[in-house]
């Protein structure tokens, strides 16, 4: 039989079933819905954790103090008690690090920001002028401090948005006044533009950037470094400025062959490879969880499918009494239920489409509909709509002519 005969057959036949079509194809609608929602919000959350992360620069390298000594109980001692890196390791890295563009050691602590009567919880953080651009972190207004304000610890600092916002809440430009972190009187000479919240939750403008002096010795007392922060020349040197780093550290800290690094290098690729990968799982669980609506869809169609066969058993007959062979028999009923399972998928991608973008909208989460979800959409229909509706149309296809006439 022509296939266009089949397509005109079984809309023929759907059309005169219009409701119970629509409520056969309903599974399938939300199951493909539902997948593309799904896939759309994880992609969209791990694109948006990929571009924050490399917001705060790609080529960004990390050194954290690490020991696998232990205090009493056998409890790891923790990053903030370690004090396995020195200022003098900043020299080192720029000595032997040909990779390497920009570093800055980074000491922070939390507080209490004054400002006459208003007073706001906030963190502090000590670098050197190369952090802004390792960081990527610009300027909105004022200047950034220089080198030498680093070596005369000079009592001046940046303000985030968010400590501008809640100092300063009457508008009175923050350049040129002096706030109090705790009981230390510092001068505002910047503000810095707005990062908005990190990958982790945290509002990356709540903070005050001073130099790295000013923090090590005037707020914290103390002659170590607490991590290390830098940039290699792109994304492809990281893995050659990190394995750099690792040599100048080890030889700066006198270790031996036999001994572990008492500190760990990571690079952004490297945080970004491992968020990405959890997001990938959890868009694929999402996915899967919302596919069971595409497996109780087949299930409705082979229902109907059966229904269909046992209505139209005297049809059947005829037309085999006619000519008809089995094979077209099934091809009828086969191409019916995949109209079903078609017609049905590309509703439930308008449907998923169009609820991706009322998730973004109200509920301010990130999507990305890919064009792979809707291809894989429309071919899992496909597969549903021939797994689902092969058996009721092959029992349609073997049915004895004399006996399907006879029925009643």
């Amino acid at each position: 039989m022509n296939f266009f005969n089949l397509i005109r057959l079984a809309w023929r036949a759907l059309i005169r079933n219009k409701v119970r079509a629509l409520l056969t194809m309903l599974g399938i609608i939300i199951g493909v819905a539902s997948v593309i929602t799904m896939v759309a919000i994880g992609q969209g959350s791990k694109q948006s954790i990929r571009d924050q992360l490399s917001s705060m620069g790609s080529n960004m390298v990390t050194v954290r103090p690490y020991s696998n000594q232990t205090v009493g109980g056998g409890a790891m001692l923790g990053p903030s008690g370690l004090q396995t890196l020195k200022i003098t390791d900043i020299e080192a890295i720029k000595k032997s690090s040909p990779h390497v563009t920009a570093v800055s050691p980074v000491v922070s602590s939390s507080g209490q920001s004054i400002n006459a009567s208003k007073n706001w919880p906030v963190s502090i953080q000590g670098v050197y002028p190369d952090y802004f651009s390792i960081r990527e972190w610009k300027l909105k207004e004022g200047i950034l401090f220089t080198d030498k304000d680093v070596k005369t610890s000079s009592k001046v600092c940046l303000l985030g948005q968010t400590v501008v916002e809640n100092l300063f809440t009457n508008g009175e430009n923050p350049i040129g006044k002096v706030i109090r972190f705790n009981n230390i009187p510092i001068k505002v000479i910047g503000i810095l533009e707005e990062k908005g919240e990190s990958t982790f939750g945290q509002d990356q403008d709540n903070i005050i950037i001073a130099p790295f002096s000013t923090v090590q010795r005037r707020v914290l007392s103390i002659d170590y470094v607490q991590n290390i922060y830098a940039s290699a020349i792109d994304e492809n040197s990281s893995e050659k400025a990190t394995n750099e780093i690792t040599a100048a550290l080890r030889k700066a800290h006198k270790l031996q062959n036999s001994e572990e690094d008492d500190f760990t290098v990571r690079t952004q690729a490297e945080l970004i490879s491992a968020i990405s990968s959890t997001s990938e799982l959890l868009t694929v669980l999402l996915a899967a969880i919302a596919g069971i609506s595409l497996v109780v869809g087949g299930i409705g169609i082979m229902n109907i499918m059966y229904v269909s066969v046992t209505e139209r058993t005297k049809e059947i007959g005829l037309r085999m009494s006619v000519g008809a062979r089995g094979l077209d028999i099934l091809m009828q009923f086969l191409v019916e239920a995949i109209m079903i399972s078609i017609t049905g998928g590309a509703i439930g991608v308008l449907l998923g489409i169009t609820s991706s973008k009322l998730v973004t909208v109200f509920l301010s989460w990130p999507t990305l509909v890919s064009e792979p979800s809707i291809i894989l959409a429309f071919a899992v229909c496909a597969f549903t709509g021939v797994f689902f509706g092969y058996y009721p149309a092959q029992k349609a296809s073997r049915l004895d002519p004399i006996e399907a006439l006879r029925y009643e």
